[in-house]
């Protein structure tokens, strides 16, 4: 085996200090379903997601190619502070999480706002399974089967005035059943926006499930938006409300830090976050790195939205 010295070994390539720091617990976390599955056990959100199939899933065109990241994975290795900053917190913190009766209020510069009870909002829409890349900014990424419809189609229904330009997402704020809301990590309740035409792109999806299954507490029950172009933090998760507004909203992460996570986000393997490289990525369960495609590999969709923008400016 030929091993480069350390003057050779590009920056990108070397493991990121804290998922070294960390593996122990990686690894561990990727071993308790393993051997709980073996042993006869599964744990209660996966055993309800195993009996809640979503019927009459179309399949659609945005399917893509590649391996799809297993079932167990997506659902044990997540981002949702709401639940705890640690990746294996939401799935063991949000098990119980409570999803029925769930509203979402549909305001701000629209011509039919309402409070919609879930059941209702989906009701009109042909829900179809679409395989999307999810690319995280801490240069972790998934391929991942959802659920869902359109965002533009329901912005469609409530139809935006002229004056509307951008979309404002605010997560469910739950003290009583999100632990990590009574931490000051995050200026609570989660918040995240679009501009309106993306928005309104095709590509754009509401979803209300994964794996031909209902979400799970831990990924987004049960609303949930997919913006597969951008950085996972801006597909936001257990969505109350819905407001179309005529400036730019304030979103969590660039409130908090806004020299590392711009408005758009878009995946751009130039644009480094101020801590690491965005210019490879590695999918989860694989152990080699892969260039970080630029949109995300959705650029021949996407790109047109941005055209005259210094991306660099506007990460």
């Amino acid at each position: 085996m030929l091993i480069k010295p350390t003057s050779d070994i590009r920056s990108s390539e070397i493991t990121d200090e804290r998922l070294y720091l960390r593996r122990r617990e990686f690894f561990k976390a990727a071993a308790i379903p393993a051997l709980a599955a073996a042993a006869g056990w599964v744990p209660p959100s996966l055993a309800v997601a195993g009996q809640t199939p979503i019927p009459n899933v179309k399949k659609s065109a945005y399917l893509l190619d590649e391996k799809l990241t297993p079932f167990q994975d997506v659902t044990t290795y997540n981002n949702y502070y709401e639940f705890g900053t640690d990746k294996a917190d939401p799935a063991m913190n949000a098990a119980e999480f409570r999803v029925k009766p769930w509203t979402v209020r549909i305001d701000g510069l629209v011509g039919k706002p309402a409070d919609y009870q879930l059941e209702d909002l989906i009701k009109p829409h042909l829900l179809e399974e679409r395989v999307y890349r999810l690319r995280c900014v801490e240069a972790w990424s998934m391929v991942i089967p959802w659920v869902g419809f359109p965002l533009g189609d329901l912005l469609k229904r409530v139809e935006p005035l002229g004056t509307a330009k951008f979309v404002e997402f605010t997560t469910l704020n739950d003290p009583k059943q999100m632990m990590g809301v009574r931490s000051p990590v995050l200026n609570w309740p989660y918040r995240e926006g679009l501009r309106l035409d993306e928005a309104m792109h095709p590509l754009a999806l509401l979803a209300v499930g994964l794996y031909g299954r209902q979400l799970l507490g831990q990924n987004g029950a049960p609303l949930r938006l997919v913006v597969p172009w951008k950085y996972g933090f801006k597909s936001i998760k257990s969505i109350v409300r819905i407001r179309l507004v005529g400036k730019q909203p304030e979103t969590a992460w660039h409130a908090s830090a806004p020299q590392e996570y711009g408005f758009y986000s878009n995946v751009n393997p130039d644009v480094d976050h101020p801590r690491w490289s965005q210019a490879r990525e590695r999918r989860i369960g694989e152990f080699f790195k892969r260039p970080t495609l630029k949109f995300n590999g959705y650029a021949d969709q996407v790109a047109g939205l941005y055209a005259g923008m210094d991306l660099k400016k506007n990460y």
